[in-house]
């Protein structure tokens, strides 16, 4: 995670001689062991960067939380609780990451780092995304917090990376539609597998498993004998995707049964297919 230019006032030089009794270059400075109450927010907030800097996230966090415990109200405070949102994300602690990021945007919701607190919020899902199989509530949610990212702070240095993974995790979404209607579609489910695909086809337009997402309708409506059906989703990926595998396999299952690539009948494929002709879709 790359801290933008800036945050350069909130983590640049790393201070080492920091003059807090017992800490050598090699110790570490577990909580409790340092009576912070005799150090300024400074001093605290520098052995915290150093901690950080010793690749000690865990307890950079702990430290950060220190200044906001003992000069609540001071500047240094608002500095630290951000770090500590940064430090808990670089220990993979993704839920205080969340809480401090959240703690910072209700408390500082105009401040320039607010930007950065909702980004880290963000992230604190995104990064998860890989970690939930199935169940896709923190893509979700994810989703919606990158979504408050680029439409509150669209001229912010966050908002493009956010776009691009926005893009990632609504194609990861699709991904496990795709997953699911593929496991349904081995076992002969070809209803429920058709229901997975279609949700693709409707919902994740834009993503990167439409093309193959029709070309599992084309093979799920042969086999339950729907060639209407079958015929259209050809119809429409010979449109859009003729250049793919994709469109050359339903070519080859289509014609192999003396069927053409055509839209044909009312379901709702042809209302997609008539969408699309008018230039509405994709």
């Amino acid at each position: 995670m790359t801290i933008g230019k800036s945050r350069a006032t909130l983590v640049g030089a790393i201070v080492v001689g920091l003059g807090l009794a017992g800490c050598s270059e090699n110790s570490r400075v577990e909580r409790g062991e340092v009576d912070f109450e005799n150090y300024t927010a400074e001093q605290i907030f520098e052995r915290a960067e150093y901690d950080l800097s010793r690749n000690d996230p865990d307890l950079a966090a702990e430290v950060f939380g220190e200044v906001e415990r003992l000069y609540p109200y001071s500047e240094w405070a608002k500095r630290a609780l951000i770090m500590q949102a940064f430090s808990y994300h670089q220990a993979e602690d993704y839920e205080n990451s969340r809480a401090s990021a959240q703690r910072f945007i209700d408390f500082y919701p105009t401040d320039e780092d607010a930007a950065y607190a909702q980004y880290l919020l963000a992230l604190s899902y995104y990064d998860q995304i890989d970690e939930v199989g199935r169940d896709q509530g923190l893509t979700f949610q994810a989703l919606q917090a990158l979504r408050e990212v680029i439409e509150r702070h669209p001229d912010s240095e966050y908002a493009q990376s956010s776009v691009l993974k926005f893009d990632l995790a609504f194609d990861h979404l699709a991904a496990k539609e795709m997953e699911i209607g593929r496991y349904y579609l081995r076992g002969d489910h070809f209803s429920a597998a058709i229901n997975r695909f279609r949700v693709v086809v409707e919902d994740f337009q834009t993503t990167s498993h439409t093309a193959e997402a029709l070309h599992r309708l084309v093979e799920s409506y042969l086999s339950l004998g729907l060639t209407d059906e079958a015929r259209t989703a050809g119809a429409i990926l010979g449109y859009n995707f003729r250049g793919t595998q994709w469109y050359e396999d339903s070519y080859t299952l289509l014609t192999g049964q003396g069927l053409t690539l055509e839209a044909a009948g009312d379901s709702w494929l042809r209302q997609i297919y008539r969408q699309m002709i008018q230039g509405r879709w994709l």
